[in-house]
């Protein structure tokens, strides 16, 4: 199958002010996230669980949108479900680690110590890489005659599907089945960790304590809607009813501004990482 790629909108002059903003978007995004992860590995006070997810997030967003293989669609779109699952599963275990530091304050260094944070980053890393190669095999199973134009800016599997030959409505169920039992369970217990973070701060008396309590989460819960709002407008849907302009627009949210915004996001509301990041430049 080879590849082929075309700009997002076949409008001269849209092409030319999409193309200028992912400029933007490619000298911003990398630098934002290779400097948190800098700062995290330099900073011994930034070696704290709370840290090492955001780490592993950036490197994550790093990750997302280095990988171009205008070659290879097998191991683009792999990688490509590699990252996103991982990083809804990191999400995940980021919410567990903020609702153990508000839930039990006292008792987190103890519970959520380096071993459990690096066990939990590798079940992420593992589960997500498992999750991709069914995706993977699920999709490229399929037969394809051309023509092999791929309707988008990296390979995807609603854009992959509609170029097979065959009928594909069997693997798109199944694979929809998959994803919604995986994903939906991360997510479901993402709202349930917020559910009790949320019941706690109801409980705090004092108004400054209480704000400070959502200060702590502020960051990682825009993180979780951004991933998941624009995730879930992409991906849960069959690929009967998509809609390429749409589908443009919301990956060009969850592949490019999600992780563009995700440093800004987490250094603006985070003084010992801006602390951190003023003694790096």
């Amino acid at each position: 199958m080879s590849n082929q790629t075309r700009g997002l909108f076949r409008c001269p002059g849209i092409e030319i002010c999409s193309d200028l903003i992912f400029l933007v978007f490619l000298l911003i995004w990398p630098p934002g996230n290779i400097s948190i992860i800098t700062a995290v590995l330099r900073e011994s006070c930034l070696h704290s669980p709370m840290y090492f997810f955001l780490k592993n997030l950036s490197f994550l967003d790093t990750c997302y949108t280095s990988y171009i293989s205008y070659l290879e669609c097998v191991a683009q779109l792999y990688v490509f479900i590699t990252l996103s699952s991982t990083e809804s599963f990191l999400l995940t275990a980021m919410a567990y680690d903020l609702c153990l530091a508000i839930l039990k304050p006292l008792l987190y260094g103890t519970i959520m110590n380096e071993r459990l944070s690096s066990e939990l980053v590798a079940m992420a890393w593992v589960s997500g890489a498992i999750f991709s190669a069914f995706h993977t095999f699920n999709t490229f199973s399929l037969p394809f005659c051309g023509p092999n134009l791929v309707e988008h800016f990296f390979c995807d599997i609603p854009h992959i599907m509609c170029l097979t030959c065959a009928d594909y409505h069997l693997n798109e169920e199944v694979g929809f089945t998959v994803s919604i039992c995986v994903v939906m369970s991360s997510f479901a217990l993402t709202v349930l960790s917020y559910a009790w973070i949320i019941s706690a701060i109801v409980r705090i008396k004092a108004g400054e304590g209480r704000w400070k309590a959502f200060s702590t989460c502020s960051s990682h819960l825009t993180t979780v809607i951004l991933f998941y709002g624009t995730g879930s407008f992409m991906y849960l849907r069959p690929a009967s009813q998509y809609s390429p302009t749409q589908g443009h627009l919301a990956s060009i949210f969850y592949s490019i501004l999600t992780p563009t915004l995700n440093p800004v996001i987490y250094c603006l509301r985070n003084k010992d990482m801006k602390v951190a990041l003023q003694k790096l430049y």
